[in-house]
């Protein structure tokens, strides 16, 4: 693909490149806000607390007829060796080193700060153009606040990202050289599967999103919670194009304390509906715990169509082979002695391993039926890349349409008298239609108007699974009581008459 960037491991390309603007500063000047202002979404977290955005956001903007991306990048602080500035100072670097433009955000009611001023020659060292931002001029009367930015020597931009005052400006500016879009020229428009990248805290969400984009898109630490907004990745790989969400580890309300770890954690949610398919991110080594079982419960209940990744499956098989051997020698020591109830021993066979996870997972995911199970080392990316096929046919069947004839064809086959119901008469599906897909919905006429029971809607999620190729989608059902014909209706008193 002309003008992307391409990844050796997976061929895969970036989507091709728009003149690029990245904002950079120290933290806590606003640059969150900005670049909600630019793009016109909230996709940054904009709390007093600094420290809130780590990784590179990614957003699209138009102005005066010009489209261009816009990089957010986290505070910068780089004398500080702690781990996560590091890497915070690392994804930066990597969007300054793809920049068309740059700009510094500077706090006007603070002044122009040592590190303000540092972080000024280092952009300039990049050889990128650069013009400073200063924030926080929320009045006419303020304006005089950026004179003091001049000694820097690049062009100075009064504004207030929060509420708008003076960002024409600052744009007017940036994109005067920007070539404009042409309405109805240009590539022909992708359409995207939307994935969303969901689980706990340090489960390996995002080395995982790294090795599905061959880059490194996402700041991996030891350290949970390191991920606060959600990182959007476009990948175009075999002529498809694929947008990677990954969002903030998500845990129960009172496990969380700061306010940016509350809010990630609404916005995880909320960027799940954002998704056709969700990959419920587990760690193999520790097995699916309750959290996990809760979030997947989230992503059914949305109707995203759901792949359940058992992450660490190395680690899982390393932890296998050392029981294996600790009870091979627990064994050799023992005296041998014939029993017919023996306990089962530990195994190191991958394949058999796998398949006694798989079963465990069915039994604490219950509710997920329909979601294909896949392990996985994203460390190593071990069957990391069959996960785009898994992708594929889940986003495939999700938009499946079967037409009414073909429906009620089908369900003229279907023995109905099997379905277990605990209501009082029978229960007749007189006609059925689909009214929607993502997910597939269908409306069912029936002879009753209480809701079917949850068993019987089961038999036919069932049988329509048997019939059709809705693998990984949920299915829903829609009830309608069909009314009598008015003949019925007029015949009835008729031989109640007689009867008396």
């Amino acid at each position: 693909m002309k003008g992307g960037k391409r990844s050796p491991k997976n061929d895969c390309y970036m989507n091709p490149k728009l003149p690029s603007i990245v904002i950079v500063g120290r933290p806590n000047v606003g640059k969150s806000t900005l670049f909600n202002r630019l793009t016109g979404t909230r996709r940054s977290i904009v709390t007093d607390e600094p420290g809130i955005t780590r990784d590179r956001i990614y957003g699209t903007a138009v102005w005066q007829g010009r489209a261009f991306e816009v990089v957010d990048t986290g505070g910068l602080l780089p004398d500080d060796r702690a781990a996560i500035p590091r890497e915070i100072l690392k994804q930066a670097q990597t969007a300054i080193g793809d920049a068309t433009a740059l700009v510094l955000v500077v706090d006007g009611r603070a002044g122009p700060t040592p590190l303000d001023l540092e972080l000024a020659r280092s952009l300039r060292r990049s050889g990128k153009p650069f013009v400073v931002a200063v924030n926080k001029v929320d009045t006419l009367r303020q304006e005089d606040l950026a004179a003091q930015f001049y000694e820097i020597g690049a062009d100075v931009f009064p504004l207030s990202a929060e509420h708008g005052l003076g960002v024409d400006a600052l744009l007017d500016a940036l994109t005067a050289d920007f070539p404009r879009t042409e309405d109805g020229v240009g590539a022909p428009e992708t359409v995207e599967v939307q994935v969303a990248i969901i689980g706990r805290p340090n489960v390996g969400k995002s080395t995982l999103l790294n090795q599905l984009a061959g880059a490194e898109r996402s700041i991996v630490s030891a350290e949970p919670g390191t991920t606060r907004d959600a990182v959007d990745t476009v990948v175009a790989r075999s002529g498809r194009s694929y947008r990677f969400i990954d969002t903030a580890g998500i845990r129960r309300k009172g496990k969380t304390n700061l306010i940016a770890e509350k809010l990630s954690v609404m916005m995880a949610r909320r960027h799940l509906e954002r998704a056709d398919v969700a990959l419920l991110v587990t760690d193999a080594a520790v097995g699916v715990t309750a959290g996990d079982a809760t979030i997947a419960g989230y992503a059914q209940q949305s109707g995203r169509s759901v792949i359940v990744v058992m992450n660490k499956w190395d680690l899982a098989l390393e932890k296998a082979r050392e029981a294996a051997e600790e009870a091979e020698n627990e064994r050799g020591k023992r005296v041998p002695q014939r029993r017919n109830g023996e306990a089962k021993q530990p195994t190191a066979d991958p394949v058999r391993l796998a398949a006694e996870y798989e079963a465990l997972v069915r039994q604490k995911l219950k509710f997920l039926p329909y979601a294909p199970i896949i392990f996985v080392s994203a460390l190593t990316g071990k069957h990391v890349e069959k996960l785009y096929g898994l992708i594929d046919r889940v986003g495939e069947a999700r938009k499946r349409r079967i037409s009414t004839g073909e429906l009620n064809r089908w369900l003229a086959g279907v023995d109905l008298a099997r379905g277990t119901s605990p209501a009082a008469h029978r229960v007749k599906i007189y006609y059925m239609t689909q009214s929607g897909v993502s997910p597939p919905t269908f409306i069912l006429f029936t002879n009753q108007r209480q809701r079917l029971h949850f068993s019987y809607e089961r038999f036919l999620e069932n049988r329509l699974r048997e019939q059709f190729d809705f693998f990984g989608s949920p299915i829903r059902f829609i009830q309608r009581f069909r009314e009598r014909a008015r003949g019925d209706e007029e015949r009835r008193p008729q031989k109640r008459r007689r009867a008396d």
